[in-house]
């Protein structure tokens, strides 16, 4: 309870910013892929729809990323990110569990903010609440690569946010490998890389198809980016669990960016502190 009251200002950030991803992604894919949208009707060709989807979704993932909140937070908005933190020491075994727990609850508003706003244009066959399911090459290709962006993704945050020079930019290089992801992956798994996110989706949706895709392929590939990064750099290499660490904000992780103290193996944090 003692840190459910000093560190619920970051986990109602966290639910906030996946509920507003939620609500960004139903309202692309409905404009982009409903029939009757008239942007749809203008766009016929698929990989056009696929990067402009790409391209609006990376643009909301840097901007939740660089806003405020993020900078809290620490913009994880995934379970799969921050377990992965989790597993290299920088989040508290109860700060992970109300992190992922506010990821889902926040994402699941999300959606269903999404469905009041777009009646029952997003439960049509071409949106259907965003529901994220294997491409034609089956569960097991899709299986493969959502392991592969994830792993892709995980990677490229722990080089680039422990890099003194290229910490900042972190943000930016994520939205574009999530608009690269959108444009190339999709086909093959739907671009999911997030256990909530599609959890959500099928939840609202009743469509569950090779649901363990998802629920286990982002986990094993950030967890293996993440194992990769230590053997190649050490572990003491990873500072901190925020993609944005150059804010004022404070900081509730284990974070090497800020003096800490050890105590029976522990990591304590003054969370009076600014992070800097």
């Amino acid at each position: 309870m003692n840190t459910l009251r000093r560190h619920y200002p970051e986990y109602l950030m966290e639910a906030a910013g996946l509920g507003i991803f939620m609500i960004s992604a139903a309202v692309v894919a409905t404009f982009l892929s409903h029939p009757d949208s008239p942007v749809r009707q203008a766009i016929s060709e698929p990989l056009l729809r696929r990067a402009l989807m790409g391209l609006l979704m990376g643009f909301t993932a840097i901007s939740l990323i660089y806003s405020p909140w993020g900078k809290q937070s620490g913009a994880h908005f995934n379970p799969a990110v921050t377990f992965t933190f989790f597993r290299l020491g920088k989040v508290k075994a109860l700060d992970t569990f109300f992190y992922i727990l506010a990821q889902f609850i926040g994402g699941l508003l999300g959606l269903l903010v999404a469905g009041k706003l777009l009646g029952e244009a997003i439960t049509h066959p071409a949106v259907n609440y965003i529901v994220t399911t294997p491409g034609r090459g089956g569960a097991i290709i899709a299986f493969i690569a959502e392991i592969i962006i994830s792993f892709g993704m995980m990677l490229m945050v722990l080089f680039v946010s422990n890099n003194p020079k290229l910490g900042k930019y972190t943000g930016i290089f994520s939205g574009i490998l999530i608009a690269t992801y959108i444009t190339v992956e999709a086909p093959l798994s739907g671009m999911s890389m997030n256990p909530s996110r599609t959890m959500i989706s099928a939840i609202h949706a009743q469509v569950f198809s090779a649901i363990w895709v998802y629920l286990t392929a982002p986990i094993i590939g950030m967890l293996l980016a993440a194992e990769i990064y230590v053997r190649l750099m050490g572990k003491n290499a990873v500072k901190c669990a925020k993609l944005h660490h150059h804010n004022n904000k404070r900081c509730i992780f284990c974070c090497g960016y800020r003096q800490q103290m050890l105590r029976d193996g522990k990591c304590l944090l003054s969370d009076r502190l600014p992070h800097t």
